[in-house]
């Protein structure tokens, strides 16, 4: 973090925090490890800054993650709403005000919005936006943000930020990986962080549930003509067959991407009320924001997410047909 123009944007984000005295945390629906990380780490943040806070997001919340600080604290709108006050809002990793869900209902109109995200697709929806592309991930962003405020990290936040950069570099192996993040991540094991046992929790181990999914799409796998596209599906009953839950889903699009020769990776997941999701990867020669951003999607140029109308197979012909055009 470096020049007074590249500070101002923290500054203002600060001064937001600092005028409000209590404040509604919320990160997108189907929360990740970088959505949950920010999550707690801007409570961590508002506590040392003497602040009331309230975190909550509309999905069920990753399991695997439970070892962070104050996620016990985190309420779900899947089990129940909480009762609350507050000044303000900040909302963590949405792309756009659509991504906090449900939890909207919780908000005033009006009531003040600080925007904290790394997502080029973001639409600035915040009353105050502190945006950064750049960033390898929302955590990356808050960690300049406690190191603008002058507070020193301890493990348990430190842990959280090194979960959001671990997870979403896919563990320092995607081309988000910079110099800064390396940088940063050398710090935060420095304090303590171990960064050999959250590799093995986060990367490495899977659930028996998560294996019967993977096989299951794996079953299904297919290719466009060229072998260019590779996309998988789940189907509306699928998670419940295998006892998995959303979290599962997780990682399972990488291995259509990451057969040789594929450019897009996709995974469709059916959903209850009659819509599909779809997770899109790139190997770098086309744009996935770009793509989702024609079915109301958004997110990064390797990684993006929208959601379909329609049966399945109409919707999976339709974005096939999509990503087919950006690749000529």
């Amino acid at each position: 973090m470096n020049g007074q123009q590249e500070c101002k944007p923290l500054d203002e984000a600060l001064a937001f925090i600092k005028a409000n005295a209590s404040f509604l945390v919320v990160s997108h629906v189907q929360p990740d490890g970088d959505a949950i990380s920010s999550t707690v780490a801007v409570s961590w943040l508002l506590e040392r800054l003497g602040k009331n806070v309230v975190l909550v997001n509309e999905s069920e919340l990753p399991s695997r993650l439970q070892y962070l600080y104050r996620f016990d604290r985190i309420h779900s709108l899947k089990q129940q709403k909480p009762e609350a006050s507050f000044d303000a809002v900040i909302a963590v990793d949405c792309a756009d005000h659509r991504r906090i869900g449900e939890v909207a209902s919780m908000i005033p109109e009006g009531c003040p919005l600080l925007n904290i995200d790394h997502h080029p697709t973001n639409d600035g929806f915040g009353t105050v936006n502190l945006i950064r592309p750049d960033a390898a991930a929302t955590v990356e962003i808050l960690y300049d943000l406690i190191e603008r405020a002058g507070l020193e990290l301890d493990l348990d936040c430190a842990t959280a930020i090194y979960t959001g950069l671990l997870t979403d570099t896919g563990g320092f192996r995607y081309s988000n990986t910079s110099p800064r993040v390396m940088e940063i991540a050398a710090k935060l094991l420095a304090i303590g962080v171990s960064g050999s046992d959250l590799a093995d929790h986060l990367l490495e181990k899977m659930t028996v549930a998560k294996l019967k999914l993977l096989q299951m799409a794996l079953a299904r796998l297919a290719f466009s003509e060229d072998l260019k596209i590779g996309w998988l599906y789940i189907g509306k009953d699928d998670l419940k067959e295998c006892g998995a839950v959303p979290e599962d889903l997780e990682g399972i699009v990488n291995y259509a991407l990451n057969v040789d020769g594929v450019e897009v990776g996709i995974l469709f997941k059916e959903t209850a009320d009659g819509g599909v999701k779809a997770s899109l990867r790139s190997a770098g020669k086309a744009d996935v924001a770009q793509i989702a951003q024609v079915f109301g999607g958004g997110g990064h140029v390797r990684a993006s997410g929208c959601r379909l109308d329609g049966a399945l197979t109409e919707a999976m012909s339709r974005l096939v047909e999509e990503v087919r055009k950006a690749l000529v």
